[in-house]
């Protein structure tokens, strides 16, 4: 990678050009280490500018990386809109659109290495370093990205209340948060997996997300039913007062 040399930033266009040099790096960064290895000296060196430069644009290692999880949160869903739509049979009944919602899901996370790295350490590592207002924004536009998965999948699932989505929605940010430490073993691990009696321990994370989502999904359906639809509605359809959620 050819490291940038800015010269002095004069132009909020200019301030902005660097803002997103410095997250674009530390994409990079993250498709070759773990967050933990990811200092803000070797971030500023390979952007090009004094670490004391990168503070001005971000207050510490931790907002760059927030910053940079809610890009790649949002970068997710957009791609999720496209192809959710695209793997449910919408004139299914909602016992099979349920496991194809969650497994539609799940294939949206498995390569996608960056959202599912940054989201496993948010609330132990990322959140951590921050000013309250770096945090406020942050936990803002999760609430926000929360609500827009909800969306998209009560539009597969309109027997799904909208507190029933938004259940969906962050206990699948939990699953992932839980799910991906556990399947990036280290090298010593991966050598103990090799021992046929302790293979059965090493856990492939789309299965596992997979396992998750669907239990998760059938659960918020039974709880959390939406209005009952017309007769003769599409499944696809929402049903008028379907945003309201039943007493549990």
């Amino acid at each position: 990678m050819v490291t940038p040399r800015f010269q002095r930033a004069r132009s909020d266009e200019q301030r902005e050009v660097r803002r997103q040099a410095i997250l674009r790096v530390a994409a990079e960064m993250l498709g070759q280490m773990p967050v933990a290895q990811l200092s803000l000296n070797e971030l500023s060196r390979r952007v090009g500018l004094a670490k004391s430069n990168v503070l001005r644009y971000f207050e510490s290692r931790e907002a760059v990386l927030l910053e940079l999880l809610d890009s790649a949160g949002r970068d997710w869903l957009d791609r999720l809109a496209v192809t959710l739509p695209t793997r449910v049979d919408g004139g299914a009944p909602a016992t099979v659109r349920y496991p194809q919602v969650a497994g539609a899901v799940t294939e949206s996370l498995v390569d996608d290495r960056l959202f599912c790295e940054l989201v496993s350490v948010s609330s132990a590592v990322l959140e951590h370093n921050v000013s309250v207002d770096v945090a406020r924004r942050y936990k803002v536009a999760a609430i926000a990205n929360i609500e827009t998965l909800a969306g998209l999948v009560r539009g597969q699932l309109p027997e799904l209340s909208t507190e029933g989505a938004g259940a969906f929605a962050a206990g699948t940010v939990v699953a992932v948060t839980g799910v991906w430490p556990l399947t990036q073993p280290s090298e010593a691990m991966l050598c103990v997996y090799e021992d046929p009696a302790m293979a059965a321990l090493r856990l492939d994370f789309g299965a596992a997300v997979r396992e998750l989502l669907t239990t998760l999904l059938a659960g918020c359906l039974a709880r959390w039913p939406a209005a009952q639809r017309p007769a003769g509605q599409p499944a696809g359809a929402a049903s008028p007062g379907a945003g309201r959620p039943e007493a549990s």
